[in-house]
């Protein structure tokens, strides 16, 4: 039983917003928040549900509905996450040519009318209101623990505007202050962006507790994001901050009290609220949270009956079996020849009935299907495979925190390399992958062991660009520029066009560059 139930608060609290009308709309709701929270104080966890729940669920109502005017199976939050960090990178492709993410998945022809950048767009713009319009009344009422309330707002307020500053590079900076404000408001650069996310984090983080109820913020995941923003900051604002990041991965390490589970496929089964290594999930539940955007578009998009043996991960077959999404191999290759790897992350591919070489992207027996992810229990039995997953989708996780300190390593930025090397034994030797020495630690070598480790968790894109592997023809992957060996691809994409819908309701808005 999942320690949250996301979504309890169906019938109190109601927020409509278009983002494509107006980006500045303050979310109108049938009951007052203040009498709300006046009649029961206890009703704010069931407010604060519904915007964690904004991250993995399409609305209120069951996978069908949707928060905002946009397909309730394609939108929601995390199913963009997966399709713009990965599909659009070297290690996942996806076959179904739907509107647009034929475009993704190749890197090609990107413009502001593909709906799966303005899915994830207005995502966030329906997030953001949410927070703000609750920031406001929490200023006028009384609650337990208030402050650790108002910190866990502006957090996901910051995740929400993090991927803003990653994807598109700008946007509206709208807070509490501007709540119902209709006139348009001016375009904030990533440097803007950038600024009041930290701020806003760094607040967050004093008033954040050290432990929290499963799938709410506590310090170590503020501070996850906070060395996030910072591990990325010289592509954002132009000054490297990996000093800053380390600053932060420190403090997770040594105080979160964080554990890498014993095996690799514990993280992504159906039990993995039980994880010792999980820094911040998404969560998902067959049964109180059903969505077509969380880890039910991962797990059953790389399931395929004609293929497959689809029950083994908790996939019913047939026709909840979508066939879409297969890795590259630029992921798979990086373990050598798998029949012979050690590593037991080599073992997550199915291989039987399907080729090597992608050499149509379209063709579902063209490269391996990942099966990292999957709708069984790894510490009891699983029963009868569901349409929908209970497995919740890692977002933030400990593995990921020592890679990014032996970058920040390597980069000079501080710690060591005899304890990056340490680290990096940990994640490897987890997985039975041989153990590396201080001179096998180099950037290439963390950006592969990122994609042996983190592929399909929504980071590989920011990673390639930070490294300076996604632009440009210096490092090439199956269909990059809609080639099959892979092509060069002009730096403009290393962020996404802004979506028409936002500079029509915006004209204080402009669109990046080369688009």
């Amino acid at each position: 039983m999942k320690k949250i139930k996301l979504f309890s608060l169906i019938a109190l609290l109601s927020v409509s917003l278009s983002c494509t009308d107006d980006l500045n709309t303050e979310p109108v709701v049938e009951l007052s928040l203040e009498q709300l929270l006046a009649q029961d104080p206890n009703a704010i966890n069931g407010i604060m549900s519904k915007l964690y729940g904004s991250f993995a669920l399409s609305g209120p109502n069951g996978p069908g509905s949707s928060d905002i005017s946009d397909d309730p199976g394609e939108s929601p939050f995390l199913r963009g996450i997966v399709n713009l960090q990965d599909f659009t990178a070297d290690g996942m492709k996806n076959r179904w040519g739907d509107d647009g993410l034929d475009q993704l998945t190749t890197a090609t022809n990107w413009d502001e009318n593909n709906k799966f950048f303005r899915y994830l767009y207005n995502r966030v713009y329906y997030t953001v209101p949410q927070c703000n319009n609750l920031l406001v009344v929490l200023n006028s009422v009384s609650i337990d623990n208030k402050d650790q309330v108002v910190a866990e707002v502006r957090f996901l307020r910051s995740l929400a505007y993090y991927y803003m500053i990653d994807c598109f590079g700008k946007g509206v900076l709208v807070t509490e202050a501007q709540n119902g404000v209709s006139t348009p408001l001016p375009e904030s650069t990533r440097t803007e962006l950038f600024n009041f996310v930290e701020s806003e984090l760094i607040q967050a983080i004093e008033n954040l507790p050290q432990t929290n109820s499963y799938g709410r913020a506590n310090k170590y995941a503020a501070s996850m994001l906070l060395a996030k923003l910072y591990m990325n900051a010289e592509v954002y604002t132009g000054t490297p901050r990996y000093t800053d990041a380390l600053t932060y991965i420190n403090k997770i390490i040594n105080e979160g009290g964080y554990v890498l589970d014993d095996n690799f496929v514990e993280v992504f089964s159906a039990d993995n609220y039980m994880s010792s290594e999980i820094i911040f999930p998404l969560i998902a539940d067959a049964i109180v949270s059903q969505s077509f955007g969380n880890t039910t578009y991962i797990i059953n998009g790389s399931m395929n009956s004609a293929t497959m043996t689809t029950t083994l991960f908790g996939n019913p077959g047939g026709n909840d079996a979508w066939a879409g999404h297969r890795a590259t191999k630029a992921w798979y290759g990086l373990f050598g020849p798998l029949g012979s790897s050690t590593d037991d992350r080599a073992d997550l591919f199915w291989t039987t009935g399907h080729t090597y070489e992608m050499n149509d992207y379209k063709e579902w027996t063209n490269g391996y299907p990942s099966t990292k992810f999957r709708n069984t229990n790894f510490h009891s039995s699983s029963g009868t495979p569901t349409v929908f997953s209970s497995t919740d989708f890692p977002l933030y996780r400990l593995s990921d925190v020592y890679l990014m300190y032996a970058e920040c390593a390597i980069r000079g930025a501080g710690g060591t390399l005899s304890q990056a090397a340490t680290y990096v034994n940990l994640v490897r030797n987890r997985s039975n992958a041989t153990s590396i020495t201080e001179s096998d630690l180099t950037l290439d070598f963390i950006l592969d062991e990122r994609g042996r480790e983190l592929n399909l968790e929504g980071h590989r894109r920011s990673d390639l660009i930070r490294f300076g592997k996604f632009t440009g023809g210096s490092y090439l992957w199956p269909w990059k520029g809609n080639v099959q060996t892979g092509t060069s691809i002009p730096s403009t994409y290393n962020v996404f066009p802004i979506p028409l819908t936002a500079l029509q309701a915006n004209p204080n808005l402009t669109q990046n560059p080369g688009y």
